[in-house]
């Protein structure tokens, strides 16, 4: 499926979660096969030639496109959760959110120093999240390869918050 055809898939519902917002329900996607296997296929031939060894999936929407792209890319993938999920010893960042702050965590052996990891996540909007998990692995010794997404809200410069971190998003708004 190409991108317009995705987008298809895709239900927007207006005004939530407040007014003036567009929200975009990827639930209707993920749940069509083949459009997302076409997702997971578009996200994992953009990221396979980079050689990645380690997918990270945000809580929790990233658990549902980071593990597949994980899986057809033959990588590992690891969880980036929300605070005391995670059984472990774990390295954690705190972020700034629009309004308030938030934190990821990750498994202090879930990632050795060296690996080629790539952020999977369903929206880059702001991009507050995926450049908390791009810091997160680059503490932890690894290099971050890319940042990839199902959607991109492109109006909200959340690219710009990643920096030197390429980025890729399926679809774009």
């Amino acid at each position: 499926m190409n991108e317009q055809q995705l987008k298809e898939t895709i239900r927007t519902i207006p005004d939530f979660p407040s007014e003036g917002i567009l929200f975009r329900d990827i639930t209707t996607l993920v749940k069509n096969p083949e459009a997302y296997g076409s997702l997971i296929t578009t996200l994992a031939d953009a990221l396979r030639p980079l050689d990645v060894d380690i997918v990270i999936g945000p809580e929790a929407r990233g658990f549902v496109i980071g593990s597949a792209v994980a899986y057809a890319l033959n990588a590992g993938f690891v969880l980036a959760r929300k605070p005391g999920k995670l059984p472990c010893k774990v390295n954690k960042i705190e972020y700034g959110l629009e309004y308030g702050h938030d934190c990821l965590e990750i498994h202090k052996d879930a990632i050795q120093p060296g690996q080629r990891v790539a952020i999977v996540d369903d929206l880059l909007a702001t991009g507050g999240t995926a450049r908390a998990a791009v810091e997160l692995v680059r503490e932890m010794g690894a290099t971050v390869v890319a940042a990839a997404f199902a959607i991109e809200l492109s109006d909200l410069d959340g690219r710009e918050k990643l920096g030197d971190c390429p980025v890729f998003a399926a679809i774009k708004y």
